[in-house]
């Protein structure tokens, strides 16, 4: 297969993946971002690159949005939200990111495959995506695509339609948000 119909099949997946995914969950979602003081993001590997774009999206609208584990990231506090992104739901580092946030009082979610997984179910809101997992050995889910691309893909243009949703939510467009944009490049 060449190059570009490997491209064609991925879009494919990818367009697939929307009416798996329930709408009353992402709203939760998009509400409580709404309300809450700060936005904490969080995730490993190729997950967390998505949540590093996430949070930048969130500053761009004002939000105090920020990515766990970085230098100038705020304390976390129980008006606040933390959002990770993770396909298994059994990342260690994260679990124990997910215990802290909730004896602290604030809210969790989890956007993941898995949400019968430990984060999962500790999370006040789940968003669960399709995706394989990892080992996709012992999965039914059938991708063309290694380990957790479909999901990472999948998470990325999760938080891009979160963003356009809150956008509406608060009135924004692009041009205004462009005013956060860095200017020191």
């Amino acid at each position: 297969m060449q190059t570009t119909e490997y491209l064609n099949e991925v879009i494919k997946e990818l367009s697939q993946t929307v009416a798996q995914i329930a709408d009353e969950d992402a709203e939760k979602l998009v509400n409580h971002i709404y309300e809450a003081k700060k936005v904490f993001v969080a995730g490993a590997g190729r997950s967390g690159f998505m949540a590093k774009s996430f949070a930048m999206r969130m500053m761009h609208m004002g939000l105090d949005a920020y990515v766990v584990g970085e230098t100038v990231t705020a304390n976390f506090e129980k008006d606040d939200i933390l959002i990770v992104g993770s396909g298994s739901g059994e990342t260690k580092g994260l679990v124990s990111m997910v215990e802290k946030a909730k004896s602290i009082g604030g809210t969790v979610a989890a956007i993941t495959t898995a949400p019968h997984s430990t984060i999962g179910e500790l999370a006040d809101i789940v968003v669960k995506l399709p995706g394989a997992p990892k080992d996709q050995s012992q999965s039914d889910y059938k991708t063309i695509q290694p380990m957790g691309s479909l999901f990472e893909q999948t998470l990325l243009l999760f938080y891009d339609a979160v963003i356009l949703r809150f956008m509406e939510k608060k009135g924004l467009n692009s041009h205004t948000m462009y005013g956060k944009h860095a200017n020191l490049e």
